[in-house]
This record gives structure tokens, sequence and C-alpha cells, in this order.
């Protein structure tokens, strides 16, 4: 499908009916866009013939500034061990302004406006690349928000300074996680003479407007089914956004806190029509109600950006860049999700269906929407190897982002052997993943796999066939399916859904 889809049917899993089905519920939106760590994985390829760096960090400032934005560079720790490969990564979304960390407590901790450089996803896995041979660097950005302008000047800059400060590298792999996954696809197609290889984490794949497009969605339903109050577009500024985000995400819980079948039904229908998974990194769905609190836990945390995040959106394009005119929310309700929906609460759908249509929609202004356009929108048609990861469970970035992609790369038919998508998958019962489910949540032996796969492919021609990945996730030494389920594993890698095809879900 085209930049103009935004539609996501995802199937919901079934639950039974209870009338107590959210008792007890506390939900705090994870609006994180870093990855978490795990454990060790294998060393990488070396050259012959390596190139040594010009300088060292004790010679050249490896920490600085440029143009209004930090940037971190680390080394191996000798000149000559580099292996001509620059490694740049690409952080997520940073919210501009403070947030609450919890919604539904206005009065709690704020998460912070964080400005710092980063070199990798975590200190861990830049130490584990270093020691391989490989030189990692990462940058802030000018600004905080939906900053894919700003994050590519910086990528950019970062190149040059490393290139002309420490040696032109024979290599560049690109990564980044979250929106960090669309700076390093858009600076990949932007790029092709200089990027050998890019690896987008849970990425916002899809698009700009295609998932503003769903956070209007799901502000919209909110709005419609449970606080008639929220807007839509148009917030004077971020303290009203966030305001709205507490006062929206709170009467949604006192919703469905209350039980009864219109609650259960508004809450369903929402998840139903726009994705939300029925796991997250806090909610395992082993039962109705944990699966109540993960639907609950991911409208709300994409409520985020349809709030404070859609008024960054707007300041940037100028104006309101999403729509919802011609959504039909009825289709995007699965034959199975109704059956659900109709046995936990029996008699509600079609009313929910009705005020969804007759519900005031929401128009693009058409300037801001082609603007917002060059915020990041992947073609598709790429010229360098590219590895994708996704947890199959993300509440903040759908994994059918992927699938939007991989549509897009197979409109561009030269491109198709120049994509691998990769997917990991929960264990079975957790307090809190460490794989497979929630936004970038991956094991630091998943990470440096992405690396290590990545570079057999660009240097060696090695194409990451299911042996070639499996090894490198450390699947064939340290995991097997029992201890996947159990969440003793070093990965959540599901070696059967290796090609983006196998994905179900499906986009109009």
């Amino acid at each position: 499908m085209r930049p103009g889809a935004h539609v996501i049917v995802a199937l919901m899993t079934r639950v039974g009916a209870t009338r107590t089905w959210l008792a007890g519920l506390t939900v705090v939106a994870t609006l994180v866009a870093g990855c978490s760590s795990g454990s060790s994985a294998p060393s990488g390829i070396r050259d012959a013939k390596n190139v040594a760096l010009k300088k060292d960090c004790g010679s050249a400032s490896c920490i600085g500034t440029r143009s209004d934005a930090k940037y971190e560079i680390q080394l191996p720790k000798s000149k000559s061990d580099w292996n001509g490969t620059l490694v740049i990564w690409s952080h997520g979304y940073r919210n501009p302004a403070p947030i609450p960390q919890n919604p539904l407590n206005a009065r709690g901790p704020q998460s912070p406006v964080d400005t710092e450089a980063e070199a990798a996803p975590t200190p861990e896995v830049g130490a584990a690349l270093t020691g391989q041979g490989y030189a990692v660097a990462g940058s802030a950005f000018k600004t905080n928000g939906w900053d894919v302008l700003d994050a590519v000047a910086a990528d950019e800059d970062l190149y040059s300074f490393f290139s002309s400060t420490f040696g032109t590298p024979k290599r560049v792999y690109l990564w980044g996680g979250s929106l960090g996954g669309l700076i390093t696809e858009t600076l990949a197609e932007k790029h092709p003479a200089w990027v050998s290889g890019v690896a987008p984490l849970c990425g916002v794949l899809g698009g700009t407007n295609l998932n503003l497009d769903l956070a209007l969605d799901v502000a919209y339903m909110v709005k419609t089914l449970v606080y008639p109050q929220l807007k839509l577009t148009g917030f004077t500024s971020h303290e009203e956004a966030v305001r709205q985000w507490q006062a929206a995400s709170s009467a949604l819980v006192t919703r469905v806190q209350k039980g009864g079948a219109q609650g259960i039904a508004d809450l369903l229908t929402i998840a139903a029509a726009t994705g939300a998974p029925g796991k997250t990194q806090a909610f395992d769905g082993h039962d109705a109600t944990s699966i109540g609190q993960a639907y609950a836990q991911s409208v709300i945390t994409a409520l985020g950006y349809g709030t404070w995040g859609r008024y960054d959106l707007e300041q940037r394009a100028g104006g309101n860049p999403s729509t919802n005119v011609d959504t039909d929310y009825s289709a995007r309700i699965p034959a199975a999700s109704r059956a659900t929906i109709d046995v936990a609460a029996p008699g509600q759908l079609h009313g929910i269906l009705a005020r969804l249509e007759a519900g005031q929609r929401v128009s693009a202004d058409a300037a801001a929407r082609k603007k917002a356009e060059t915020f990041g929108d992947p073609t598709g048609d790429i010229t360098v190897p590219t590895l994708t990861l996704h947890t199959l469970n993300d509440p903040l970035v759908l994994v059918q982002n992927e699938t939007v992609f991989a549509n897009r790369v197979q409109d561009t038919i030269h491109s198709r052997t120049l994509l691998r998508q990769l997917f990991t998958a929960p264990p079975t019962h957790y307090d809190s993943a460490s794989y497979g489910a929630g936004h970038c949540v991956f094991t630091k032996q998943e990470l440096l796999g992405v690396i290590d796969v990545l570079n057999g492919w660009v240097r060696n021609s090695v194409y990451p066939g299911p042996a070639v990945i499996e090894h490198a996730f450390g699947y064939d030494q340290d995991t097997t399916p029992q201890k996947q389920l159990a969440g003793t594993a070093t990965t959540g890698l599901q070696p059967l859904v290796l090609t983006a095809g196998r994905w179900p879900a499906k986009l109009s």
C-alpha cells in the first residue's frame, strides 16, 4: 500500500466475559524510545587490512556540541584496532517538554527533557561494539519531538565530522530505535553513496502521516466513546495538550474500572480498530484482566501522541496534517473481534459503531499534510542491505509498520532481496518482559546480533538466512522454545517469522 493509506487492522485476542474485567486497573504509559539490554553476542568480523584511525579520543574531541546538538563518539582502545566501520545510532522520540510519567497522576514524577547524546542503544552495547573494532557514534538533535529533519542533519554532520577528523570509514551502518528507525531509513534513502547498511529497530517505517493518522483515530474514538471534552487538534500549548491527555486517560480508566458492558465494549472496540496489542512489557495477557490492562496501556500510550505529540507536530507542519474523514471504523473490526465483543458485552457493538460513524470527523490541512510527508516517509526504494527488528507486541509503534514498509519494498522490484525483517515474541508469563513485548524491548544479544548479521551481509555478502540469524542471536546456543516461553532465553527471536510476507496484518 502507498503513503495515503491509514487503516491498520489487527486481529484481537479472544477473551472471555467477566464483569470484574479490569478491577484494580492501574496504568503507567510507557513512552520510552530507548531499548533494554540482556546478554552477550558473537564477535564481529575484521578486515585483513584494517585502516588505522588518524586520531584517538585523547587527541580529538569525541564528546561535544555541533550545531546546537550534543554528540558522542566511541572508538576502539587502539587506533589500529579499528575495523574500518562507523556505526551511527539515532535515538528515538524525546518529549520536547516535561510530561507526567503517569498521565493519571498529574502531581507525580515528570519525564524530564533529554538532550544528551547517545552513541549506542545502551552503554553495554556500545562497549561491546568498540571491543569488536567498530567506531560508534550518535547525536542528540537540535530539537526534541518529531525531529526527523533535525536528526538527519545532525547525523549527516556527524558523519562528515568523523570522516574529516578520524578518517573516512570503509563502511557506515545506520541504526536507530523507534523514531530513530524512521530517521535511519530516511537517511539511508537520501545518502546511498556512503551508507553501507541500515537497521531500523521498532521503527516508524510507515511514515509520519500514516502513524499520526492512527494517533488521531485513537483520540477520535476516545473522544466519541469516553471523553467528549477531548480536543483533537489545535492545542494552544504543550501544557494544554498534556492536561487533555491526563483528563481523557483518567476518564478511560474510570470507565473500564467500573466494569459493565459499556465500558468493556468501548475499550475492546478501540483496541480492535487501532491495533492495540493484548500484551505489553508490563502486562503478559495471561487472562482477561491482563489483556484489558494491556489494551488500556496501549490506548493511553497512543493518546499521548494524539495530544502533546500532535501539538509538537502541528507547530512543525504549520497546521493539522492528519485526517479521519474517510475512515470506516466498522470495517476495521474483524469477525473474530466482533464475536469477542459480543461475548464480553452483548448488544453493545452496534451502538458503538453508530456513534463512531456519526461523530464529527477531522480534515487535514493540505499544506500541513504535504509538509509532514517531509518529516519521514520511506519509499521502500532501498539500495543497501536493510535489517529490521520489531517486537510482535509493540503498544506504541505497531508492528504493522513492518508490513507497510515491506509492501513498499515489494513495489520496487529491484529492492526485494535487500530487506530482511525479524520479529521477537515474549515469554508466556512475566512481570516485566525482557523481549518480545513492549516498545523497543530487546536484549543485548539481539542488539549485537543485528549488527553482526548486517556486518556479514555487507562485508561478506552472506545473506541472512535462518541459520545465520539464529547463530548471531544465540538461538542455537542459548535459546530453546521452552526457554523463550519461560523467559530465560537470550532472545525472543521467532525463526518461523523471518519474512514480512508471513505477517498477517493488512492495510487498506
